[in-house]
């Protein structure tokens, strides 16, 4: 086997030696079963790519460009400048390799790091720990030779000392082992994730009234609407048999948000920065299909999202909407349904769901956050920011959850247009 030692800590070698070969990839497979790793598949590949490259001899593949266009798919005259998916991509990979060896119990045969700046990794290989003597081995203390002697305030130093390691170790024990809350295993993949948690926002179509509305409007009522600021704030205010025509409705597209879909994303970014856990709020058309595959996001509303449809259609409990009447449906048996009242926020119930999707079709950790109505959204924001009985969900659902996907189906009661705390009504795990 060659060696070249351009870094004391780290062996380089050919493909030839299979057997460090081996090491490194049964390493890898470690690395990516763990539970740092075990959320993202795209970290996953990364991973595999330029530790592949490296022990296949092929490190002229490990430049930005290159991994780009072979493992992210773009265009091979892509700007890196202006495209940085690699440069995310690998500090999350450094985030997450820190964190698994931060879990390691014991020390790895073989370390694998991706230095900062660039994109070979680098092997550090730990000697094995040395074997233990057989009986034969173990040197005796000779009869006649002398005995160490202590003194009393010796003894008392060295106790001191010992207590105080004691005390140390104590305490940094029950640091790492902390019970984490219900809450915080819940939250746990995007926690950990290096990437912050997308918040995604709907913005549906909205409509407006062209400046000819709103002359005859104020020929009839010019009191009403002398200024922008009354017009803003006083609905339109229109014979009921005033003709329309189409030019005099104008739509809007990203301008509005649903209130109570922005009470929930505000709701999620307060409890996501008390964990001092970065996040960003999108919305509308503020985020796209590459984006919930690089990070772990919350998608909020549903029948005023897309998104939701399509990461909804094949759960175990979906959505249902026929001839204007929506509902939720639990697929297969015993097949339950929920249905709120018809006539919105004067119904006295609501109904929402609450997914929490490990490995989504994005490949990333995917929490959805919908009701029937406005209420039921508002509802289930609440619940999964810690104000909801989310210990009530758990208490039904069998070991080991942690890592499973998971609906729960919610019921609120509607007063005066607000909903109230949320109950668990069914939950599925798979």
């Amino acid at each position: 086997m060659s060696h070249q030692k351009s870094d004391p800590a780290t062996t380089k070698f050919t493909a030839k030696d299979e057997e460090r070969c081996a090491t490194i990839r049964n390493q890898l497979k470690r690395i990516q079963d763990s539970r740092a790793f075990c959320n993202s598949a795209r970290a996953k590949e990364f991973l595999a790519y330029v530790v592949e490259c490296a022990v296949e001899g092929r490190t002229e593949h490990l430049k930005e460009r290159t991994i780009g266009v072979d493992l992210f798919h773009r265009a091979p005259s892509y700007v890196t400048g202006e495209d940085p998916v690699v440069r995310v991509k690998a500090a999350e990979v450094r985030k997450r390799l820190s964190l698994f060896y931060a879990e390691e119990e014991q020390t790895p045969e073989v370390r694998i790091e991706i230095p900062v700046g660039s994109y070979i990794p680098k092997f550090h290989w730990n000697p094995p720990a040395p074997s233990l003597p057989v009986p034969s081995e173990i040197p005796t203390v000779p009869q006649n030779a002398p005995r160490l002697k202590f003194r009393s305030r010796d003894i008392a130093v060295v106790a001191t000392i010992l207590a105080a390691l004691g005390i140390g170790i104590a305490f940094m024990v029950r640091v790492h082992t902390r019970q984490r809350s219900n809450l915080e295993e819940f939250w746990a993949p995007a926690l950990t994730n290096g990437q912050p948690v997308l918040i995604c926002v709907p913005s549906p179509v909205s409509y407006a009234f062209s400046s000819e509305v709103w002359d005859i409007a104020r020929a009839a009522h010019p009191e009403t609407y002398a200024s922008e600021v009354e017009r803003n704030s006083t609905p339109l205010k229109l014979d009921p048999e005033t003709p329309l025509k189409w030019k005099d409705v104008v739509p809007l597209l990203d301008l509005f948000v649903n209130k109570d879909d922005a009470y929930v994303a505000a709701q999620l970014s307060g409890f996501f920065s008390q964990l001092r856990k970065p996040n960003q709020v999108r919305i509308g058309n503020d985020f796209n299909y590459e984006d919930l595959r690089n990070s772990p996001a919350v998608l909020i509303g549903v029948f005023d999202n897309p998104w939701t449809v399509r990461m909804t259609s094949e759960m175990p409990i979906v959505f249902r909407e026929v001839d204007g009447i929506q509902w939720i449906e639990e697929k297969g048996s015993p097949g339950r349904t929920w249905r709120p009242g018809t006539d919105g926020r004067k119904g006295n119930k609501d109904y929402a769901i609450v997914a929490r999707l490990m490995n989504s079709k994005t490949s990333q950790f995917l929490v959805i956050v919908g009701g029937i109505g406005m209420v039921g959204t508002q509802a289930a924001g609440r619940f999964i920011s810690g104000q909801g009985d989310l210990d009530a969900a758990l208490r039904i659902v069998p070991s080991g959850w942690q890592g499973k996907n998971m609906e729960v189906v919610l019921e609120s009661d509607v007063i005066d247009g607000s909903a109230s705390t949320p109950h668990v009504l069914a939950v599925k795990t798979w």
